[in-house]
């Protein structure tokens, strides 16, 4: 996900795209045991976009304080 458009969503959906990164996270980690990951550098990707998520979140949270 792009940092233009993270920066777009609001608070809840922050917080809704946050969780369906983890999800996904968790479901990438099952097929890497079971050997049946496609793309390898999805991992990366979703590390890197629940990063920016969680960095916004918390300047956003900040803000509203």
């Amino acid at each position: 996900m792009k940092t233009s458009e993270i920066k777009k969503l609001s608070i809840t959906q922050l917080k809704k795209e946050l969780n369906n990164f983890k999800k996904e996270q968790f479901n990438l980690r099952f097929q890497k045991i079971n050997s049946q990951v496609k793309n390898t550098s999805r991992h990366k990707i979703i590390r890197r976009s629940i990063a920016k998520i969680k960095t916004f979140l918390n300047l956003r949270e900040d803000e509203t304080k």
